[in-house]
């Protein structure tokens, strides 16, 4: 992957590994970062050999969230055209990760906050170290955690949601596996490799059930009972057509042959 300066990229068995690159920065969401984000999913949902993504931070943390000085520059300009196109191009991303046929695993280690948790929340799935803190202390600025709302919601449930954004407490790495923020948790010692091993194995599967289980998921949002069963039983036959479900089936069989 080429003219990356926000990001560094590796692949390893099927998993396209993408680290957020501003250490000194703690991460921070910059439109510089925002935008190669969007390019590196493109790309890897355009490759044939990546079946996950898998995304981490370099250094400490994960991500503190927005660049709080390109955000203080950009209010300065007292345009709302151009903030509103700012924060427009964070949301394209976050819509993007929900679309793309791929999983995304967030591996968070040290601190997830404000737009970092929100980047953790619009991944697919988020493993966790046993140091790692997430958080949306926006509130404390008087700002609001906006845009990770959709998400968050979705996640952890309304009230829980409220609770979360209104009063900004910290939240632990097991605490968030027990309100549905977080998959799993890892011990520090080795986090990295423990986080891969889980990307490879989501890898393993077959991509064509992984893209459709997606597809079908996150297709219910809003969707009456009626319909979800209806945009199942669609997914159930598109699943029955692949070669991968047909050669799987034929593996079965033969292994039930006496």
């Amino acid at each position: 992957m080429r003219n990356l300066t926000r990001l560094v990229y590796d692949e390893h068995e099927g998993v396209a590994i993408v680290g957020l690159n501003r250490p000194r920065k703690r991460n921070a969401l910059d439109a510089a970062t925002v935008h190669e984000l969007g390019g590196v999913f493109t790309a890897s949902e355009g490759s044939d050999r990546v079946r996950v993504i898998l995304l981490r931070g370099e250094g400490p943390d994960f991500c503190a969230g927005a660049d709080l000085s390109e955000m203080e520059k950009l209010a300065a300009t007292t345009d709302p055209l151009e903030n509103l196109r700012h924060a427009g191009e964070l949301g394209g991303l976050l819509i993007r990760m929900r679309r793309l046929r791929m999983p995304i695993v967030a591996a968070v280690h040290g601190h997830a906050l404000a737009g970092g948790a929100g980047l953790a929340t619009a991944c697919d799935l988020v493993v966790a170290a046993e140091d790692a803190v997430f958080g949306y202390p926006e509130v404390r600025l008087g700002f609001v955690a906006a845009m990770v709302m959709a998400l968050l919601r979705r996640a952890v449930g309304e009230k829980r949601a409220f609770e979360l954004v209104s009063t900004g407490e910290p939240i632990s790495a097991d605490r968030a596996v027990a309100i549905g923020l977080a998959n799993r948790v890892f011990p520090v010692d080795g986090f990295r490799e423990s986080a891969l091993d889980f990307a490879v194995e989501l890898a393993r599967r077959p991509a064509s059930a992984l893209e459709l289980n997606k597809r079908l998921l996150y297709g219910m949002d809003g969707a009456s009972f009626e319909e979800s069963i209806a945009r199942g039983a669609e997914i159930n036959t598109l699943a029955r057509l692949t070669e991968e479900t047909r050669a799987g089936v034929r593996r079965f069989l033969e292994q039930q042959k006496p």
